[in-house]
């Protein structure tokens, strides 16, 4: 975190809202449930990053455990190959990159549902939603966050620095000190960057 603050000072606000992302993550990992996440445009490009930070390795390699590695060794040919480079994940979904049901969704019923639907869908109690919106007033990133909360989901909100409906609904929102899109998302970079890497040193190391 020092480093974090050191490098972007202007983050020192959203400290708090940080480790509090951070433990629901964590919390969420520890009961066997999975991030789903949405975004439009460069959120939704965002949405795809924060995935590939937590499905794999992203500052460590992340070594299966004892029990998970004879579990892959046993399985015969491949199995010791497997399990000598299969990686410890954090399950999580991007929504935005779910293009079939997206596609008949948006055509066939409301399009500003499409990320609810899909949360109501993949979601259950236990899980964590994660809805990335510079505005924090984009309506389909609204509803999935209320679907996901009817359900019983934590959610978590990174937006800029204006209070949004997103602040609203959610447990937790990083309001970035930005209101222009591109410089709420230059922040919102090393903020998800940061709560991925802290994340993955506490469940890993």
């Amino acid at each position: 975190m020092e480093e974090l603050l050191e490098r972007y000072p202007e983050l020192k606000h959203c400290k708090d809202d940080i480790e509090k992302v951070i433990d629901i993550i964590e919390e969420t990992y520890k009961l066997g449930g999975k991030i789903l996440i949405c975004g439009n445009g460069g959120s939704c490009a965002d949405c795809e990053h924060i995935v590939g930070e937590l499905m794999k390795g992203f500052m460590s390699s992340r070594p299966l455990t004892p029990e998970e590695y004879e579990i892959l060794e046993a399985v015969g040919e491949g199995g010791k190959f497997m399990a000598e480079n299969l990686q410890r994940c954090i399950p999580a979904i991007s929504l935005p990159s779910q293009t079939a049901i997206q596609s008949a969704f948006c055509n066939d019923v409301k399009p500003e549902l499409v990320y609810a639907q899909l949360m109501f869908g993949y979601g259950k109690k236990g899980d964590c939603a994660i809805g990335l919106s510079t505005s924090g007033n984009s309506k389909n990133v609204v509803y999935a966050m209320k679907a996901a909360k009817a359900i019983g989901l934590k959610t978590v909100a990174l937006t800029g620095e204006e209070k949004s409906k997103l602040s609203e609904i959610c447990n937790v929102t990083v309001r970035v000190p930005e209101t222009e899109t591109y410089k709420v998302q230059e922040l919102h970079l090393p903020v998800y960057h940061y709560i991925c890497a802290k994340v993955e040193k506490d469940l890993f190391d």
